[in-house]
């Protein structure tokens, strides 16, 4: 039985559990009691995205998600992150049987990961690699504060499956999303998928910027003249707009073809990808319901970490979304 160390607890987010829990108090309480006329937890959201960066950037944003999600029937959590220190083809599991965070520990679902190791798609995270990634860890304290409030103690917490997902490509996502599609479909599963949105900026490599009334953009060089028709935020926003409009449409194809066109820096959307395809695959097998919207994203809330003026900024994007199933 070893546990996975919440390492960057003390530096991305607090390491104290009552700093900690007053945060994400805090946050769900700013989330409206209702978006567009649905009470939330969203009945049936089973499926969320949610941002991973410092608490102190990203926290506000995630909480909307995490207040959409309905955890009525969980029965494990299956969260999905990108790797951002490893490469990876395909994906990987931990070897791990518990998670730590300043909250408590959440149990890792060892006959799930069984399973899935079972199937000889998946790789295993050494303990560095699971300890160095943030993208789960992020989630983690989330996932904890949410369970508490929907179970009366921790030994009746849903257990977690974490699945590093690496540079797939198209076919490697349809892949993965049929093999998780069964546990899509089980009404006791709860997925959570780990994603920023644009890293926009020279430190990134990505300064594209769209003109107005062009649907073709440019990459700004650093001696570029700040544009204001739009301004970079602006843009920012717009090749956002888009990613979501793509994930909003259900159709994985689409996604991919964006963020082809862009390059937006969607730093999840292998994560997204392979669960958009999962969510196809159910739709194949008419265990999803298009028609009446279930099964599709919905975005409702997107922030950035600051608003780019000038090439020489830079800024992050987050934003949040659930899926009725």
């Amino acid at each position: 039985m070893t546990t996975r160390e919440a390492s960057h607890a003390g530096s991305w987010y607090s390491s104290r559990s009552s700093t900690l829990s007053a945060e994400l108090d805090g946050w769900l309480a700013q989330v409206p009691k209702s978006i567009d006329g649905r009470e939330l937890p969203v009945p049936g959201a089973r499926v969320i995205i949610a941002p991973h960066a410092g608490y102190s950037y990203s926290g506000p944003a995630a909480a909307w998600a995490y207040a959409s999600l309905d955890l009525s029937n969980a029965k494990r959590v299956f969260l999905l992150g990108p790797s951002h220190v490893l490469y990876l083809s395909g994906c990987a599991l931990s070897k791990h049987s518990k998670y730590a965070t300043p909250l408590g520990d959440l149990v890792v679902d060892r006959e799930t990961v069984k399973e899935l190791r079972g199937t000889g798609k998946f790789d295993d995270m050494s303990t560095n690699t699971d300890e160095e990634e943030h993208s789960l860890e992020m989630h983690l304290p989330y996932i904890y504060k949410m369970l508490s409030r929907s179970f009366s103690s921790s030994a009746e917490f849903p257990p977690l499956v974490p699945i590093l997902v690496g540079s797939t490509n198209e076919a490697a996502e349809k892949s993965y999303g049929e093999l998780l599609a069964p546990y899509l479909a089980d009404p006791t599963s709860v997925f959570v998928i780990s994603s920023d949105f644009c890293h926009w900026g020279l430190r990134f490599s990505y300064t594209y910027f769209l003109p107005a009334g062009s649907t073709t953009g440019v990459s700004l060089s650093k001696r570029a003249s700040a544009p204001s028709n739009p301004s970079i935020h602006e843009s920012i926003g717009q090749l956002d707009r888009q990613a979501m409009d793509a994930i909003e449409s259900g159709k994985h194809k689409e996604f991919l073809n964006e963020l082809r066109q862009t390059g937006n820096t969607v730093c999840g959307r292998h994560p997204i990808g392979v669960v958009m395809a999962a969510l196809e695959a159910l739709e194949r097998e008419k265990k999803g319901d298009s028609e009446s919207g279930k099964g599709r994203f919905k975005f409702v809330r997107y922030e950035r970490s600051s608003d780019v003026e000038d090439v020489s900024d830079s800024s992050v994007s987050y934003a949040s979304a659930y899926a009725v199933l």
